[in-house]
């Protein structure tokens, strides 16, 4: 979905300065689904923006016209040549008679103040016209809502909607200073005259308190201050809350009637003991503020001077303030999302609801008669993501290229193209799943994201991404070339490894391959196996050769171990002259040996491990693993065990070897904990979450 947002002429949109219905549209374009394919429109001479996606209309020379009509005009022929699904404009009611006449679009119109003081809604028939003609109209406060429908005849409502200003709750405690403060323009309407004449009796009577204000005013009105109250002037929103988190005592005494009153939500969030004028919608912003019953310089005296006699009271308010904030950005962010969505209720799937449609593309290994059946991640995410209530098709794009392989290969990928289309038309998913799918093209995913422009695409990929293997930069490249395509991407190395921007790697996710309750459900700690130590790898599925020139260090790893420990029952695989182990065959070996080796190709990289540790610690085998890949990080020296070397790992294989009983506690903790944390239903969650935009950890 592609969604036009439009400031009113001349709004500011830098990071210095941002009025407040800029800091909404930013605010709310962070946290949703549709961040990406939402571009802001505007007019101001400044270089410097909040987001990349802004369309700066300059150049307005407009001596006979008005120049918001001037401004819309040319807002206009840019949103014919994007073709945007949702045109949102922002508290400029008289604009919409010309998007309605010219654009083919879904309009949603802001209210951000009193809809009787603007162009285009001051009468009731403009605003029976608004109501009839615009797909959505949204109030940031009810008391702008009120307002709108003051004087009108008894109309249906359920075009309207009320989604606050909201904001992040603060985290961490900020120690707080003996400091009160203002914020906004420094003029009458907003009550400075009032601040600036109480603080000085507030301050004369204490004498370790500080007073700031925030703001300017451009037509300035010299108001006098006490000598310990600093002006800051302008400055950016970040140093704004900053200020906020370190005083005491915020006052917002607003003679104006606020629309809704930002600074009173922010002050509070920041946990601040706030006083505010009981005007407009300021009472909206939160339940833990004083208002002021006369809003007058004595009783804001008095307010003040009463939350300083009172720490107690002042800290209760604080704690409040911050602990139960009103109005979450992510709750709001995402009830503007599914307004969005509700616009096109045949067109586009809702990703906000409980069940998903999901199409999953991944090697079902059918051509090799499902061997690999329990090393297959695919198969795992289908399993979680239908035990977590969603419903699931799968398709395998190896199988069928090579199903329907003929003479000529381009037809036959062409026939794979069109049949992924056919079936994304009869099942219109929500969610596309795709790994290690090599027949997914750039072509593909195009196409996918033309039928719906709401679709969530995410790509998967279980290989090593690591400097010294020959195969990671084709990796490498082959994450990359997708991931502007894609929303996410999940990989098992950590992205902290990767050379990537940060823009790069800001959709790029960690995951643990995670254990099945179905595939892994054997406990080696119970049994009393043969073999001391397994460890099974491939060098291809039918052999277990080397390729000519190419080399494995874990080739001379291994046989520098059996070196060390001659008196160890080791069970290798897929080396030497040793073939691979495949299907039930893997099984029968690996439930045969007291513990195994968890040895990836290449150096040892942060958090990087194949589904073999998966199938290694969720059948219950002790596992040992190399200190370099930080699994420390997820699992304690109870429940795997760390190695430094060669002779450390042969020690400590020796010493579990003759210690069965720390070596069995050690494989049950490490079972648990695995099932506890990685298990298919939280892994399958957890890329589900990530996929639709939420904010969610690994753990």
């Amino acid at each position: 979905m592609k969604i036009a947002s439009i400031l009113p002429y001349k709004e500011n949109y830098t990071p210095n300065g941002a009025g407040a219905v800029a800091l909404w549209i930013n605010d709310f374009m962070r946290d949703s689904v549709y961040r990406k394919t939402t571009y802001v429109f505007g007019s101001t001479k400044s270089k410097k923006f909040l987001t990349e996606n802004y369309i700066n209309i300059s150049n307005i020379n407009s001596r006979f016209n008005s120049s918001t009509k001037k401004y819309s005009s040319e807002i206009i022929k840019k949103i014919n040549d994007i073709n945007f699904d949702v045109i949102e404009i922002h508290n400029r009611p008289v604009m919409v008679k010309e998007f309605i006449k010219k654009i083919n679009s879904k309009i949603v119109l802001y209210f951000h103040n009193d809809p009787n003081n603007m162009k285009g809604a001051k009468s009731i028939s403009e605003r029976i016209y608004l109501l009839k003609n615009v797909d959505k109209i949204i109030f940031v406060s009810e008391w702008i809502k009120k307002k709108f429908f003051e004087n009108l005849p008894i109309l249906s409502d359920n075009k309207t909607q009320i989604i606050h200003h909201s904001i992040d709750p603060i985290k961490k405690n900020t120690k707080k200073n003996k400091q009160i403060i203002f914020v906004g323009k420094l003029n009458v309407s907003k009550g400075y005259d009032l601040y600036c004449k109480s603080m000085f009796r507030v301050l004369n009577e204490n004498k370790d308190w500080k007073a700031y204000s925030i703001g300017e005013e451009k037509r300035f009105q010299n108001f006098p201050r006490h000598k310990r109250h600093l002006n800051l002037g302008q400055i950016s929103h970040n140093k704004v809350l900053d200020y906020l988190s370190k005083s005491e005592i915020a006052i917002i005494p607003s003679r104006w009637e606020e629309p809704f009153g930002r600074a009173a939500l922010e002050a509070s969030s920041r946990g601040c003991a706030t006083i505010i004028s009981n005007t407009g919608g300021m009472s909206e912003t939160t339940d833990y503020a004083i208002k002021l019953k006369k809003l007058d310089t004595k009783n804001i005296e008095d307010e003040v001077i009463n939350l300083i006699k009172k720490p107690n009271l002042r800290k209760k308010i604080q704690i409040n303030s911050k602990k139960f904030v009103k109005h979450t950005l992510i709750e709001n962010s995402q009830r503007i999302d599914s307004m969005r969505e509700s616009l096109f209720p045949f067109k586009n799937i809702n990703v906000n609801k409980n069940k998903l449609r999901i199409l999953n593309i991944y090697n079902l290994a059918q051509k090799l008669n499902h061997r690999i059946y329990n090393l297959s991640l695919g198969k795992k995410f289908t399993n979680g993501f239908i035990r977590n209530g969603h419903d699931v098709i799968e398709i395998s794009d190896r199988d069928y290229v090579k199903q329907n392989k003929g003479l000529n290969l381009l037809s036959t990928k062409d026939k794979f193209h069109n049949y992924l289309i056919e079936t994304f038309k009869n099942y219109n998913p929500d969610l596309i799943i795709f790994g290690h799918s090599e027949y997914i093209t750039e072509n593909i995913l195009n196409d996918f994201k033309n039928l719906n422009k709401s679709i969530v695409i995410s790509q998967w990929n279980e290989d090593p991404f690591v400097n010294d293997l020959a195969d990671s930069s084709d990796n490498i490249k082959k994450l990359k070339k997708l991931l502007s395509l894609v929303d996410h991407s999940f990989i098992t190395t950590n992205p902290s490894v990767l050379n990537f921007s940060k823009k790069d790697t800001k959709n790029i996710h960690y995951f643990m391959t995670p254990v099945d309750k179905n595939i892994e459900c054997f406990n080696v700690f119970n049994l009393k196996p043969h073999n001391d130590v397994f460890y099974a790898m491939s060098h291809g599925v039918n052999r277990a050769t080397l390729k000519e020139g190419k080399k494995d260090n874990r080739v001379n790893f291994l046989n520098k171990l059996i070196k060390i420990n001659t008196d160890i029952k080791y069970d290798f695989y897929g080396f030497g002259k040793q073939e691979p182990v495949w299907g039930n065959d893997f099984y029968k070996s690996l439930l045969n040996s007291k513990m195994a080796l968890n040895l990836s190709r290449g150096n040892p990289t942060k958090h990087y491990s194949s589904n073999r540790i998966a199938s290694l610690m969720g059948n219950g085998l002790l596992v040992f693993i190399d200190q370099k890949v930080k699994m420390n990080n997820f699992f304690n020296s109870k429940e795997i065990v760390s190695y430094n070397s060669i002779p450390d790992l042969a020690d400590k294989i020796k010493y579990y070897k003759n210690n069965d009983k720390i070596r069995i506690k050690i494989a049950k903790k490490g079972k648990e904990k695995y099932f506890k944390l990685f298990n298919e239903t939280k892994i399958s969650k957890y890329i589900i979450d990530k996929s639709l935009g939420k904010k969610v950890f690994l753990i």
